[in-house]
């Protein structure tokens, strides 16, 4: 785009950016006259809901986010907590959806470079990588090569960072079709007396511009996020990044070699909106204002423009603010490193962002209307229809049939295919690789503390009760991280949800949110960070728009202060099966319900948090004591699939000990009750004594050893058999 061509400036191109007319007009009155097309375009990428969050901040206000262990929390780049011995662990959580539906393999790449600039840009070496992945249906005609592509992407970025991916979640549903949720999250460890933030201090101080060079791939990304898919989805492909996971390696080395110094006084990765958003966040958080001269930002296309330059999402680049008299050791750094630096502004006292190109000011905004005044809205909020009842189950296959298929299915199979193109192990800190226990558990270096990382969510429990939802999906984050017996603390999120101008899709995002602030209340398990992607909704066959299921994945951290007393999911050959926490049988929204019955029916079972608490404590102390050798919570699948994943986790058998239960044996085996949890003992005696005393629900349910799984009626399927089932789903998906 050059000059000559650059469009008028009215309210049809304010549209056209995704400002509303109220929206535009409220420009108008901040300018005092007709904005220049760079000033419309930093007010439109300020103002999406990418970066704004306009139509869920109220409601996100009301989540808990203190703790005596919390150091920072929303409103950084990533939450940071303490970990004890000094040290913190900075994570976050953010969505790169729409860019992996357009180009999946850059789409994903990116998002994980995205969120490990968060996180480094706080002065954390990031350490492990996980995700929260959505497909569509399996027979949909694009789901193998989207699939494929974020896989690729996610494995291309993070194993050339070198930074490990241990841990995340898949599953699929034929709401994702046009529209897969990529969420990528990052975790981090730093000093806690080391922590970098992003307010701006001290006038005159250099502002600095430091990674790669700055291009036309991204421009608009920001806003491109904040808006529903159509038909002509493709052709938003320029407003994909591109992303070099090489030069994100150098970029991390020389920001940790500068934070050594004393140079930094602020820095702030650039993320969605690239320049515009680090330079407003910085300067509006300090209470500053801020000159940048777009002659310097160096540049790898010719005749940009400043629009094109404040609007880039290039990757691999930071913006940070120096002491004056550190700027020639800070070049030295990353000149070094072979990295662009240069001097791009200066912070002034006018409280304004004044951007200049070849001699011309083409933006002069002032900040804290751009900040106060952006647009805050209470949506109007409409109930969910109630899901349908259960219909007539007329039930004609076996058990042990019925295993067998679930087991083969896009929600329950192996994800082996996935994990085998991540590097999980590399920094020789990974404790647990994917598949071996409920949580990653990663050790920091040269200490015995354990970081126990998950990604969790159920959508649909959230789409038949999202309050259910939202808090079960809290409560999964917590149970992972207690099954390897270490204390949860914190939690990052991504709420994905359809069109909030909708309002039964705004009362979904209502009701998530307060399911998520209780249960992460009784739990002491805040939020810390976070991000929110809405418009994730395409077109049916009809034309209609369609919403994803809603999806608020749950990131959990959680610490175990030595590694040594962490226990994985693989059972332990002459031992016995406990199953902890309440049977009863719950079949809505079950795994069985749909895959078997076909129905996609009944209420979500429901969460009873301090029962959750009692039994997870409970647990955790068990395993802490040495009284549990190995744990595995019951979730998707119901309870004879976790006894299954356990005996595939660990090649070895169990004879299943079940005494009446009073119920159809579907409901037992395959219900989805919540707040248990399947433990591994070698002194069932001590365990089964202890939990009476603390009235928590126990009793042995197997016998570790053999090679097969032996039900109560005598029959056998051998270990081989169901791994055959549990390795063919993702073999036939890229198969075509």
């Amino acid at each position: 785009m050059n000059k000559k061509q650059q469009p008028i400036v009215n309210e049809k191109l304010a549209s056209e950016f995704g400002l509303s007319t109220e929206e535009y007009a409220k420009v108008l009155t901040i300018m005092g006259r007709n904005p220049s097309l760079t000033e419309l375009g930093i007010f439109s990428v300020m103002w999406s809901e990418h970066c704004s969050y306009k139509s869920s901040r109220a409601w996100l206000k009301t989540l808990p986010t203190k703790a005596p262990w919390v150091i920072h929390g929303p409103g950084e780049n990533a939450g940071v907590v303490d970990i004890g011995q000094g040290f913190a662990a900075i994570f976050k959580m953010e969505s790169h959806n729409h860019p992996s539906f357009i180009e999946p393999y850059q789409g994903a790449a990116t998002g994980v470079g995205g969120i490990l600039r968060d996180v480094f840009t706080m002065g954390a070496r990031p350490i492990a990588n996980l995700n929260a992945l959505r497909f569509g249906s399996p027979d949909h005609s694009s789901t193998r090569h989207i699939v494929d592509g974020v896989v690729r992407g996610i494995g291309g970025y993070g194993n050339c960072v070198g930074v490990p991916t241990v841990g995340g979640e898949v599953n699929f549903h034929s709401s994702y079709n046009g529209n897969p949720l990529v969420n990528a999250m990052t975790v981090g460890v730093a000093r806690k007396d080391k922590i970098f933030l992003s307010a701006a201090a001290g006038i005159g101080n250099p502002v600095i511009y430091v990674g790669s060079k700055t291009g036309r791939d991204g421009i608009h990304g920001a806003t491109m996020a904040s808006a529903e898919f159509d038909e002509d989805a493709a052709s938003k492909r320029p407003t994909v990044q591109v992303g070099d996971p090489f030069v994100e390696k150098l970029l991390i080395e020389a920001c940790l070699e500068l934070m050594e110094t004393d140079a930094i006084v602020a820095i702030q990765d650039m993320g969605a909106a690239g320049l515009t958003s680090s330079a407003v966040e910085m300067a509006g958080k300090g209470g500053v204002g801020i000159e940048l001269d777009l002659d310097h930002v160096p540049q790898r296309e010719s005749h940009m423009t400043a629009y094109e330059m404040m609007l880039s999402e290039s990757q691999e680049r930071m913006l940070m603010i120096l002491r004056p008299d550190r700027t020639d050791v800070a070049k030295q750094i990353f000149e070094k490193w072979e990295l662009d630096f240069a001097i791009i502004g200066h912070l002034t006292d006018t409280g304004h962002i004044v951007v200049r190109h070849n001699g011309k000011i083409e933006a002069d905004i002032p900040l804290k209307p751009l900040a106060d005044e952006a647009p805050l809205y209470h949506r109007p909020t409409a109930p969910s229809p109630a899901p349908a009842p259960i219909g007539d189950l007329k039930i004609e296959k076996s058990i042990e049939e019925t295993l067998l298929q679930l087991l083969g299915c896009a929600d329950l199979a192996s994800r082996a295919w996935i994990w085998n193109q991540y590097d999980s192990t590399i920094g020789g800190q990974t404790v647990y690789r994917p598949g071996k226990a409920d949580a990653a558990l990663v050790q920091v270096d040269k200490t015995t503390i354990g970081l126990a990382l998950t990604t969790d969510c159920t959508p649909r429990y959230c789409a038949a009760n999202a309050k259910i939802g939202g808090a079960q999906a809290v409560v999964e984050a917590w149970r992972n991280i207690t099954a390897v017996g270490a204390k949860p603390l914190a939690v990052t999120d991504n709420l994905n949800f359809g069109n909030p101008e909708k309002p039964e899709v705004m009362g979904q995002i209502a009701d998530v949110i307060e399911g998520m602030k209780k249960a992460c209340t009784i739990l002491d398990f805040p939020v810390v960070s976070g991000n929110v992607s809405l418009y994730n909704e395409t077109r049916d066959q009809e034309g209609k728009a369609v919403s994803v299921l809603p999806t608020p994945a749950i990131g959990g951290l959680g610490v175990i202060e030595d590694t040594s007393k962490a226990v994985g999911n693989s059972l332990i050959g002459g031992c016995e099966l406990v199953i902890i926490g309440e049977t009863k049988g719950h079949l809505g929204q079950t795994i069985w319900l749909r895959e078997i019955m076909g129905q996609e029916t009944g209420a979500p079972p429901s969460i009873d948090l301090q029962t959750e608490k009692a039994n997870g404590d409970f647990v955790r102390n068990e395993i802490l004591n040495g009284n549990i050798l190995a744990c595995h919570d019951v979730s998707d699948g119901g309870l004879l699939v976790a006894i299954t994943e356990m005996v595939l986790a660990s090649n070895i058998g169990c004879t299943l000990d079940v005494p009446e239960s009073g119920m159809r044996p579907e409901a037992y085996w395959f219900g989805e009750d919540q707040a248990r949890y399947v433990v591994v003992t070698s002194n069932k005696d001590k365990l089964l004594q202890n939990a009476k005393e603390k009235n928590i629900p126990a009793r042995v349910i197997a016998y570790a050893g053999g090679d097969g799984l032996v039900f109560p009626s005598g029959s056998v399927i051998t270990i081989a058999r169901l791994r055959e089932a549990n390795n063919g789903f993702f073999t036939a998906l890229m198969k075509g």
